[in-house]
């Protein structure tokens, strides 16, 4: 839908921003609870993350797997069975003190909301090559979780040096026959624990002082094009399969200086609900989840936000 279809001179129920499993499922509960949720899905990000990814074994009740656009799209499609309005636009400034919350989205509409749910998601920092993108579900990949399966039997890479990569490789050991850690140092940053399960993994191996400069192969990688940082040299090493691990950024720019924000930039929600600082607004999803960020427990935090926001809008 787009913008033009929204109501201008209304106040609504609740707005929310953002789409993927949390924003997706946050607004399927909202709908079924009679708030006429309007959804801001992203007029390029529409699906979050998981319209990047392949095939999808572990979100319960799809025996057989199942695509993450297809997955998201199912979502997309249920919300708006119920009544969710689903726009297909950004929301490029908010203020969200006072009871009433006022939303612009891109194309120059203001919007009032009594709520507003925060599912903008956070997005995976990428070393920034031109082929790691044009590959990317083609061999390169930025959650072992999600794709380790498919690298069964292969000698595969990891990029990073911090205790995420170090969880990645270890989990990746189960399906690869060796995992090649690709460090610019001499050291890791990960804690001494992960550091030592590295070290003592056989599956594992570090090279040390080395960053990767280009992703080769034509219609999937083939092997990585690698630049020792000591002497500049650069080599090619034969790898099936690239997972970087620099961490994650959330999309949380919108809302600095407004809700509070822990030193990573995600979201603080209060205890075990998804209450921000400020009454009427709740976050979930990866926005908020430095530790899963999995697409099961970014739908059920999407449900939780919902039901927050129906709580409270009952009490106001």
């Amino acid at each position: 839908m787009t913008t033009e279809n929204v109501p201008k001179d209304t106040v609504h129920q609740v707005v929310i921003v953002g789409s993927g499993p949390a924003g997706y499922t946050a607004a399927i509960y909202a709908a079924r609870a009679q708030l006429s949720p309007i959804l801001y899905e992203g007029s390029v990000t529409a699906g979050g993350a998981l319209m990047n990814t392949t095939e999808v074994e572990n979100f319960p009740g799809f025996t057989d797997g199942v695509m993450g656009p297809d997955l998201m799209d199912s979502m997309r499609q249920q919300s708006a069975r119920f009544g969710t309005t689903l726009v297909t636009d950004d929301i490029v400034q908010m203020d969200l003190s006072g009871t009433i919350k006022t939303l612009k989205d891109g194309a120059g509409n203001t919007l009032r909301a009594k709520s507003v749910v925060l599912a903008m998601g956070s997005a995976y920092r990428e070393i920034g090559l031109e082929n790691e993108k044009r590959l990317s579900g083609r061999g390169v990949s930025w959650c072992a979780t999600c794709d380790g399966f498919f690298f069964r039997d292969q000698v595969i890479a990891v990029v990073g040096g911090g205790d995420s990569a170090v969880e990645e490789a270890t989990f990746l050991t189960r399906f690869a026959t060796k995992v090649v850690m690709i460090h610019r140092r001499d050291t890791l940053r990960a804690s001494k624990i992960m550091v030592d399960r590295a070290l003592s993994n056989p599956k594992i191996e570090i090279l040390w002082n080395h960053e990767v400069v280009d992703v080769l192969g034509a219609e999937k990688m083939e092997a990585l094009s690698l630049r020792n940082t000591l002497n500049g040299e650069i080599k090619r090493h034969q790898f099936t399969g690239l997972f970087v691990a620099i961490g994650h950024s959330p999309r949380s720019e919108l809302v600095v200086g407004q809700v509070d924000l822990d030193s990573e930039g995600y979201v603080l929600v209060n205890d075990r609900t998804t209450q921000t600082n400020i009454d009427g607004v709740f976050a979930c999803g990866d926005l908020v989840d430095h530790r899963y960020r999995q697409a099961i427990t970014a739908a059920g935090s999407g449900c939780q936000a919902a039901l927050d926001a129906e709580k409270f809008l009952v009490g106001h």
